[in-house]
């Protein structure tokens, strides 16, 4: 395969690289392409350093595949270029994620709907990738459901700085620095002071409603990947100063009696590209320091909703630039190109 990286300097960007090698994805020509401010910059890849070139609409030419996270503006002016070389498309931002026709994919839960968006079955030649806390949580929750049908979602998120890119984890990191050292430093990239802090979601907010685009991305991409418009969601999504690695509090309402904690438990025990950690007895569950750089997401801390029946509560841990982005993008790539889904490198 002949492989382009789209926003190759950022941090789904790296993890593309990384994630494409940990997996022995069949390269035969791997390219990188970013703005012109990145253009010229180096980035290893199996013991080379790569160039980094300047994005355009001749990029695509030969190409089988076309990884993007550049954000949603540079995917829409280069999806046509894209898909007319007959380059699968496979995109991290939200820019075609709910358009009909365009499957929103998660390998381990729809896998049939990679295929279809290449051209020669008839599709658009293009894949979106879910939103980060979109992943993580299906992951926990899609096993479940096909089990017992969920009726309603609460989800209360605890989002890392990753999920803002690089230049928000390093803005975390001067942040803190700066706080520890007592000395001033206005954020920049984010709306609030990020050290010791945490806030609402820093996505468009909807004045009506009140919810931002986050919140919203969980409804409706929650309904598309299960295939299910009944499911009921809401949430509340906050950043926090963590580097990466989400975080979600989850509180499932099931459509019967059929679910209980201990069937729970089962079922995610056997769940592909999900592990369970918890030690009751030490009041241990899995945290961001066990995940980050891992493949899995992690779940526990499953119990009975005290106040309501056939509802649980469900701890959700997962690395943010792995499963979240660039894992999940490469695994659709496999899926449609390759008819596999390779077990994971690093569970």
């Amino acid at each position: 395969m002949k492989v382009a990286i789209i926003g190759a300097t950022g941090a789904v960007g790296v993890e593309f690289m990384q994630v494409l090698e940990r997996r022995k994805f069949p390269i035969t020509e791997l390219t990188l392409w970013a703005s012109k401010r990145s253009a010229g910059t180096t980035l290893p890849f199996k013991g080379k350093d790569l160039t980094v070139r300047e994005l355009t609409k001749d990029s695509f030419k030969g190409m089988d595949l076309a990884l993007f996270s550049a954000g949603s503006k540079i995917s829409k002016d280069f999806r046509e270029a894209c898909v007319a070389a007959k380059c699968l498309m496979v995109d991290n931002s939200s820019a075609f994620r709910m358009e009909e026709g365009v499957p929103l994919v998660v390998p381990e839960i729809n896998p049939t709907e990679a295929a279809k968006a290449l051209v020669k079955n008839g599709g658009k030649g293009v894949i979106a990738n879910p939103n980060c806390t979109t992943i993580i949580a299906l992951m926990a929750l899609a096993p479940l459901h096909r089990v017992v049908p969920i009726k309603r979602l609460v989800a209360a998120t605890y989002q890392a700085a990753s999920g803002a890119g690089h230049a928000a984890m390093v803005e975390l990191e001067e942040g803190t620095r700066a706080y520890l050292e007592g000395k001033p430093f206005p954020p920049k990239v984010l709306p609030h002071p990020y050290a010791f802090n945490l806030f609402p979601h820093n996505s468009p907010f909807d004045p009506a409603t009140g919810y931002c685009e986050e919140e919203v991305k969980l409804l409706k991409e929650s309904r598309k990947i299960l295939s299910d418009q009944q499911i009921r969601v809401t949430g509340t999504c906050v950043r926090v100063p963590v580097l990466r690695t989400h975080a979600e509090a989850l509180n499932v309402e099931f459509s019967d009696s059929g679910m209980s904690v201990e069937r729970a438990y089962e079922i995610l025990k056997k769940a592909v590209g999900v592990t369970v950690l918890e030690d009751r007895a030490k009041n241990r569950w899995a945290m961001p320091v066990d995940v980050a750089g891992h493949d899995n997401v992690y779940v526990g801390r499953i119990r009975k909703d005290q106040s309501q029946d056939n509802t649980f509560d469900v701890w959700v841990v997962g690395d943010q630039l792995l499963k979240g982005a660039a894992l999940n993008a490469v695994q659709c790539a496999e899926v449609a190109l390759l008819g596999k889904l390779a077990p994971n490198a690093n569970p």
